[in-house]
Protein backbone atom coordinates (compact mmCIF):
# COMPACT_ATOMS: atom_id res chain seq x y z
CA UNK A 1 0.00 0.00 0.00
CA UNK A 2 1.38 3.46 -0.83
CA UNK A 3 1.20 6.09 1.73
CA UNK A 4 -0.06 9.74 1.36
CA UNK A 5 2.11 11.70 -1.15
CA UNK A 6 4.24 14.51 1.02
CA UNK A 7 4.26 17.98 0.14
CA UNK A 8 7.58 19.65 -0.80
CA UNK A 9 8.97 22.74 1.75
CA UNK A 10 9.36 24.92 -1.07
CA UNK A 11 7.03 26.08 -3.93
CA UNK A 12 7.92 27.83 -7.10
CA UNK A 13 6.44 31.24 -7.26
CA UNK A 14 6.15 33.89 -10.18
CA UNK A 15 7.54 37.56 -9.22
CA UNK A 16 5.49 39.58 -11.57
CA UNK A 17 6.80 43.54 -12.39
CA UNK A 18 3.78 46.08 -10.90
CA UNK A 19 5.12 48.30 -14.25
CA UNK A 20 2.80 45.73 -16.07
CA UNK A 21 5.39 45.37 -18.60
CA UNK A 22 4.79 41.39 -18.38
CA UNK A 23 8.45 40.71 -17.36
CA UNK A 24 8.75 38.22 -14.36
CA UNK A 25 11.35 36.43 -12.10
CA UNK A 26 10.95 32.72 -11.39
CA UNK A 27 12.09 32.19 -7.49
CA UNK A 28 11.56 29.37 -4.82
CA UNK A 29 10.27 30.36 -1.33
CA UNK A 30 9.89 28.37 1.83
CA UNK A 31 5.85 26.64 1.17
CA UNK A 32 5.41 28.18 5.01
CA UNK A 33 6.88 31.70 4.52
CA UNK A 34 5.63 34.79 4.26
CA UNK A 35 4.44 36.00 0.16
CA UNK A 36 7.68 37.78 -1.18
CA UNK A 37 8.16 41.07 -2.71
CA UNK A 38 10.94 42.78 -4.24
CA UNK A 39 12.69 45.61 -5.79
CA UNK A 40 13.94 44.29 -8.59
CA UNK A 41 15.44 45.57 -12.23
CA UNK A 42 12.92 45.52 -14.77
CA UNK A 43 14.74 45.77 -18.11
CA UNK A 44 11.47 46.39 -20.41
CA UNK A 45 10.89 49.81 -18.48
CA UNK A 46 14.86 50.23 -17.66
CA UNK A 47 14.36 50.79 -14.38
CA UNK A 48 13.61 49.20 -11.06
CA UNK A 49 10.17 48.32 -9.66
CA UNK A 50 8.37 46.63 -7.08
CA UNK A 51 8.06 43.15 -7.86
CA UNK A 52 5.18 40.99 -5.92
CA UNK A 53 4.49 37.22 -5.73
CA UNK A 54 1.63 35.10 -7.59
CA UNK A 55 1.79 31.50 -8.21
CA UNK A 56 3.41 29.51 -10.60
CA UNK A 57 1.26 28.81 -13.00
CA UNK A 58 1.57 25.16 -14.90
CA UNK A 59 1.91 24.96 -18.92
Amino acid sequence: MAGAKTKARTVIVRLISTAQSGYFYTTARPRLGPKLSFVKYDPKVKQRVLFVESKKTKK
